[in-house]
């Protein structure tokens, strides 16, 4: 492990509480182990490790990212997302496919749901040219894949840019279309990511 990751990990698990890890089991579920911290100890816990830390570049915060995600450990992939979301001026389109890998495990929305909204979302609109071309291939892919998870993260990608007021609603139709015509695309997931943008489009 390398000592950012280490870092982080000690510091999660000295933050730790049963009874906030066996909170976590019943709301959760089974399929993750659990540390016991709180959101806010693993908010903490990233900034502790970003000033111990500076100067982390793109290279380096990918890679503590999937250091952290390796395990699964709800809290320490909370705080790859965290640590994703405070970097993501850093991020590129290239990188969607890691970001892909985490959705397809996370298998929680509150793991899913920060990725494609903060990360993913935040992502997209910053892209130009080429790149924003790309993510949108990626975005598309997503929209009509067997994983539900990645068909709520395409959806939910669109979130920022309609609370920001520059939502493509063209955009918006097609990833709907695509998960349409996905094998078992309308499941419940799916379906709490459309209400959630739809309510966006109209404020």
């Amino acid at each position: 492990m390398s000592e950012p990751a280490e870092f982080i990990d000690e510091s999660l698990q000295y933050e730790s509480s049963w009874e906030r890890a066996e909170d976590h089991e019943r709301r959760y579920g089974p399929h993750l182990e659990y540390y016991g911290a709180s959101v806010g100890a693993v908010r903490g816990t990233i900034r502790n490790a970003e000033r111990r830390y500076p100067g982390l570049g793109h290279d380096d915060v990918t890679a503590l990212a999937s250091e952290l995600w390796s395990r699964p450990v709800f809290e320490r992939r909370l705080s790859a997302v965290v640590l994703l979301q405070s970097a993501v001026e850093l991020l590129r389109h290239s990188d969607l496919t890691r970001i892909e890998g985490f959705l397809r495990s996370a298998q929680v929305p509150e793991l899913v749901d920060p990725l494609a909204v903060d990360v993913v979302g935040h992502l997209l609109l910053r892209l130009t040219g080429q790149d924003a071309v790309r993510a949108r291939v990626v975005l598309d892919r997503w929209a009509s894949a067997d994983d539900a998870w990645l068909r709520r993260s395409a959806v939910l990608a669109h979130l920022p840019a309609f609370r920001a007021g520059t939502g493509d609603d063209a955009s918006f139709r097609r990833t709907v279309r695509l998960i349409s015509g996905a094998q078992q695309g309308r499941v419940v997931e799916v379906e709490e990511a459309l209400v959630l943008v739809r309510e966006s489009e109209a404020l």
